[in-house]
C-alpha cells in the first residue's frame, strides 16, 4: 500500500508539474523601441537597438565620433585636409549629409532617410526655438530627432547621456569621466592662481585679426575661464565668427596676451605697425591656436575643447599647470580620435602656439 501510495502521489506531482508548464505564460520578448527623454524634455520613443546615426552638424559631429565611429552614417561637413594624417580612411570618406544649423552645406533630407538612420542627434547648446526644430524635422523625415545639452562644464553628463540613448554606457563612462577630469583640473589649476596673475587677453580672429570672442558666449567658455576676457561687448554673438569691432578699441583694450585664430594674421602682425604698440604684440605675448584634426579652441565648439584647456592652462599658468601636454594630448587623440599621435606631429602642431618669436 505504501509504494502504491508513493506512487499515485508522484504521479499527481507530475501531472501538476505538466500543467503549470502549459499553462504558464511564454517568455515576454525584449521590446524594440524604450522611451527616450532628451535635454529640451522631449519624449521620444527610439530602437533599443541602434546602429546608424545621423548627426544634425559638425559640433555633433566630433562629440560622436569619439563614442560611436561605426555607428555614422555619414557626416555633417568633410574633414579637414589636416585630418586626413588621424582620421581612418574608412571614416575620413564618409558621404557628406549636411547640417541642421548655419552651415554651408543644408540638411540633404532625402540621403540622410536613404542611409536608414535610426535616429538623429543635436548636441550643443539650446537654440532659440529649438523644440520645433526638432518636431519640424522628426516630422519630414520620419526618424526620431533628439537633442543632447553639451556645455564646457557638463560634457560629461551629455556623453552619460548619450550613453543611455545608444546603450553603450560603458564606453560613454570612459568619456565621460575623461571630460570631468580635464574640466576639475582646470578648476583645480585657476584655484591657486591670484586674481592679478590672470592673464588680461583677447582672443582674435578673422582675415584682418579684428574680430573677437565676447566674453560670456558659448564660444568663450574656455577663455573665460582661464583668463580675463577683455572683450565685452553689449551683444556677443553666438557665431563662430565672433564679433567684430575696431583696432582702436583693441588699442583701448590692450591686452597682455592675444590669442590669433588659426588663419588669421598671427604670421603678419609681428611685422604690423599698426599693431605694435599693443602690450601683447610689444611684448611678444601673441600666440595662434593649434589646429589639427580641428581649432583646439572650438570652432566648432564641441568636445575638442578639452585640448584648448590643456594647452592654454599651461601656456598662461605653467608654474601651476605641472603636466606634459605632449602626453596630455597623446591621451586625447587616442580616445576621441581613435589614434596615435608622434612627438613630431605634435610639434607641427603645436610650433606658434608656445612663442611668437
Amino acid at each position: 500500500m505504501k509504494k502504491k501510495s508513493l506512487a499515485l502521489f508522484l504521479a499527481i506531482c507530475l501531472i501538476m508539474t505538466m500543467a503549470a508548464a502549459c499553462t504558464a505564460p511564454a517568455d515576454t520578448p525584449e521590446p524594440t523601441t524604450f522611451v527616450f527623454t532628451d535635454s529640451l524634455g522631449r519624449d521620444v520613443e527610439v530602437s533599443t537597438n541602434i546602429t546608424k546615426v545621423a548627426l544634425s552638424g559638425p559640433l555633433t559631429q566630433i562629440v560622436l565620433f569619439a563614442l560611436c565611429p561605426d555607428k555614422l552614417v555619414g557626416l555633417a561637413e568633410a574633414w579637414s585636409p589636416e585630418a586626413e594624417e588621424f582620421i581612418d580612411t574608412e571614416y575620413y570618406n564618409l558621404p557628406i549629409l549636411g547640417q541642421l544649423y548655419g552651415g554651408k552645406v543644408t540638411f540633404n533630407l532625402e540621403e540622410i532617410i536613404a542611409t536608414g538612420a535610426q535616429v538623429i542627434i543635436d548636441v550643443g547648446e539650446i537654440k532659440a526655438n529649438m523644440v520645433e526644430d526638432m518636431e519640424n524635422l522628426q516630422e519630414q523625415t520620419g526618424i526620431p530627432t533628439v537633442h543632447i545639452d553639451a556645455y564646457t562644464a557638463t560634457m560629461g553628463d551629455a556623453y552619460r547621456k548619450l550613453g543611455e540613448l545608444l546603450r553603450i554606457e560603458n564606453e560613454a563612462e570612459v568619456l565621460g569621466e575623461y571630460c570631468g577630469e580635464v574640466y576639475y583640473n582646470t578648476l583645480n589649476i585657476m584655484s591657486e592662481v591670484a586674481e592679478n596673475e590672470t592673464a588680461n587677453l583677447l582672443y582674435c580672429l578673422g582675415d584682418a585679426g579684428i574680430n573677437v570672442i565676447a566674453r560670456g558666449s558659448y564660444h568663450a567658455e574656455v577663455i573665460d575661464l582661464l583668463a580675463n576676457n577683455l572683450a565685452i561687448i553689449d551683444n556677443p554673438s553666438s557665431r563662430g565668427t565672433g564679433n567684430e569691432v575696431d583696432l582702436e578699441q583693441i588699442m583701448l583694450w590692450n591686452p597682455d596676451v592675444i590669442l590669433f585664430a588659426p588663419n588669421s594674421i598671427y604670421s603678419m602682425v609681428g611685422d604690423n605697425t599698426d599693431w605694435a604698440d599693443i602690450t601683447a604684440i610689444e611684448n611678444g605675448h601673441y600666440y595662434e591656436v593649434p589646429y589639427g584634426p580641428y581649432n583646439w579652441m572650438g570652432f566648432p565648439a564641441s568636445v575638442q575643447r578639452y585640448l584648448g584647456m590643456i594647452w592654454l592652462a599651461q601656456l598662461l599658468h605653467p608654474d601651476v599647470a605641472q603636466y606634459d601636454v605632449y602626453q596630455e594630448v597623446s591621451r586625447y587623440f587616442d580616445l576621441f580620435y581613435h589614434c596615435n599621435i608622434t612627438v613630431e606631429q605634435y610639434n607641427r602642431l603645436v610650433a606658434n602656439s608656445l612663442g611668437s618669436q
